[in-house]
């Protein structure tokens, strides 16, 4: 048996932010990261259209990128002495995420982050609060995902937190809003979306139902990234609803070792997790064709591009990846990000270890195993294309 689960609700296009005036509540606590939603008025916008709804409203403000156990830890304490019926998240991936992890603690104060990390393990939420997602980027689609990326610093890793609790029980994708992004890291955000989409398409648990809205989110993903990177408003809204729709396929069709890369990366080489994405992206692709090739040459087919054969179009798809990074500024290798020879080194035995052990491997269309990981690691360092 298969599951599917999205948000109950989901709102789009300009004015969509005004649905926050039908929720019904006495309470809504409003998680937040830096100043950029409340220098363009976003944020008060959200408190008044709260208020409107009659509701008491608290702001728990400055999560910062890539949250870490301690901000989801005390921004659960102050929900628990708050106590609101609504946890509404604005904002890019990383305060919706905090707002995620935060919801599981206010509800269950005993519960551990030890147990949080297993996959699907989470006691049920909505005991307490429903959850509002409402994005400011057009990437990471944690709006409507059942994820949510912590990363404990002390041990320098991140882990995805996993569970169908999690998915948000509202989205609210209004493309004003991701107007205001800079163009790095609309370059970013859009290359993760990118990733989501086609590793949905290939991905294990991958089903009729997530096919096409991987698909959909591709072509619409390629037509309109570069130009939302110039900052066309139109190609903007676009791929604020690409990256929607890649992330309702890859929450149910789940992901593969992209992700488990940068997860594991991340932290380690303090690369943006969407740049990560469209430098790895390429050579997984590599990899992974002796298991999917036939579905990456779907992709390239329905996209229009080059090729008389299955390698043909796969080397077709690879070289669009790479051509999108070259043309946003995304270094195409991990030696021309700045990482040296010797820091990558010190850690490829390490972060190979932990990819290996990330909930979006065991997804992925091709076993690895850690001397594999460090192979491919080491191609994605030096610029060689993958052959094994």
């Amino acid at each position: 048996m298969n599951r599917f689960t999205l948000p109950r609700d989901i709102y789009f296009g300009k004015d969509s932010l005004e649905t926050l005036k039908t929720l019904k509540g006495k309470k809504a606590i409003v998680v937040t990261g830096g100043s950029s939603m409340r220098k363009f008025g976003f944020l008060d916008k959200v408190i008044a259209y709260l208020e409107e709804a009659g509701m008491e409203v608290k702001t728990l403000e400055g999560v910062e990128p890539d949250p870490s156990v301690e901000t989801v830890m005390n921004g659960a304490k102050v929900m628990r002495e708050f106590g609101p019926d609504w946890i509404v998240s604005i904002g890019g991936g990383s305060p919706i995420d905090a707002a995620k992890a935060m919801w599981i603690f206010y509800e269950y104060p005993e519960f551990t982050f030890e147990k949080a990390v297993v996959p699907f393990g989470l006691p049920e939420l909505r005991q307490k609060a429903k959850f509002v997602a409402i994005p400011s980027t057009s990437g990471t689609a944690t709006e409507v995902t059942a994820f949510s990326v912590i990363t404990d610093y002390k041990n320098q890793i991140k882990y995805p937190l996993a569970d169908f609790n999690l998915t948000p029980d509202i989205a609210i994708v209004d493309p004003e809003i991701a107007e205001t992004m800079p163009a790095t890291l609309t370059a970013h955000t859009g290359m993760d979306a990118l990733t989501h989409a086609i590793e949905a398409y290939v991905a294990s648990n991958r089903s009729v139902f997530s096919d096409p809205l991987a698909m959909q989110a591709i072509v619409m993903i390629k037509e309109n990234l570069l130009k939302s990177f110039s900052g066309d408003k139109a190609a903007r809204e676009e791929m604020h609803n690409a990256q929607c729709l890649a992330g309702m396929a890859f929450s149910n069709a789940l992901l593969g070792i992209t992700h488990s890369m940068a997860h594991k990366t991340g932290a380690v080489f303090h690369i943006p997790h969407g740049c990560a994405n469209a430098i790895y992206l390429p050579y997984v692709i590599d990899f992974n064709k002796k298991a999917c090739g036939e579905r990456y040459a779907a992709i390239a087919k329905n996209l229009g591009l080059a090729g008389n054969s299955q390698d043909e179009l796969i080397d077709s798809l690879t070289d669009m990846v790479k051509q999108l990074n070259k043309a946003m500024n995304i270094p195409q290798d991990l030696k021309e990000y700045g990482i040296t020879e010797e820091d990558f080194n010190a850690n490829v035995d390490r972060i190979s270890a932990n990819a290996i052990e990330d909930a979006c491997t065991g997804s992925n269309p091709r076993a690895i195993s850690v001397e594999e990981m460090k192979k491919l690691f080491t191609c994605i360092f030096t610029g060689e294309k993958v052959n094994f």
